[in-house]
């Protein structure tokens, strides 16, 4: 397991954080998952041998944020 802080823009209410949440949810070998709003902080732990850090940043991306 890797743990990972990622910045992410573009994230202004509490549906943003649902949102961002939601993207990551079904990620295999993700856990861990905090996204702060205030700060644009996402904290995770991820194996990288189940998912990589750019599949993630994908996700957050094809959300709709900037990462």
């Amino acid at each position: 397991m890797e743990k990972q802080t990622l910045k992410v823009r573009g994230m202004s209410c509490e549906h943003c954080v649902k949102a961002v949440s939601g993207a990551l949810a079904d990620l295999p070998g993700l856990s861990g998952v905090t996204v702060e709003l205030k700060s644009g902080d996402v904290s995770f732990s991820y194996e990288p041998e189940k998912t990589s850090l750019e599949t993630i940043k994908a996700a957050i991306t094809d959300a709709g944020y900037e990462v």
